[in-house]
């Protein structure tokens, strides 16, 4: 077990934190309702998507199916690629923010697969992924001469999003960030000609 204890306890706080909340959410608010934690900028509202993360949608009934599969389908890829990762003694920063993407990929499944039986409303694989945070930190209207959008109402962040979510982004982005030290590729020595360590 050495090297899986953090990972594993990642992916188990994760989990707990993600389903304990979003069962809180759906067995105590309906769907549309808010209150305020903090002023007008840190909202929880109770909001379902058949989609992506953040409520970003894949349309129709097969839409929805295949998204599913797709998404188990991932994780199991991701938990692989996690298993390797430790197996072979990658940086850990680099594991436990795989473990974080896991985890947040997980959460989300569990809803998509089983919520719908769960809670009777839809069959199996065709559950509604549950939202809950809302920051509207910033809200105003485009000015005229904005392109496209120029007129209209914007708030920025406007979308509703779960601790899922949230451990998806904060993984992904960490990698991003720190990829050069994640990535960093062992320096060859070699011995040249007159017994000196030269370096590739």
């Amino acid at each position: 077990m050495k090297g899986y204890t953090k990972p594993l306890l990642v992916i188990f706080l994760v989990l707990l934190a993600d389903q304990a909340l979003k069962t809180w959410i759906k067995t105590n608010m309906y769907v549309g309702q808010e209150f305020k934690i903090i002023g007008n900028w840190f909202i929880i509202h109770f909001t379902e998507n058949n989609g992506m993360a953040f409520g970003m949608e894949f349309g129709g009934e097969f839409g929805k199916l295949a998204l599913s599969l797709f998404r188990i389908g991932a994780v199991a890829g991701i938990g692989y690629g996690l298993y390797y990762l430790i197996r072979h003694k990658y940086h850990r920063g680099l594991i436990l923010n795989v473990a974080l993407i896991f985890s947040g990929a997980l959460g989300n499944i569990i809803d998509s697969v089983i919520y719908g039986k769960i809670y009777d409303y839809a069959p199996l694989f065709h559950g509604r992924v549950v939202d809950m945070f809302y920051f509207p930190l910033l809200e105003g209207i485009f000015p005229n001469w904005v392109p496209i959008w120029g007129g209209e109402d914007y708030v920025f962040f406007r979308p509703v999003f779960n601790v899922a979510d949230a451990a998806i982004s904060v993984g992904v982005i960490a990698i991003l960030i720190f990829q050069k030290s994640y990535f960093k590729e062992d320096v060859k020595e070699e011995i040249g000609p007159n017994n000196e360590m030269v370096e590739d």
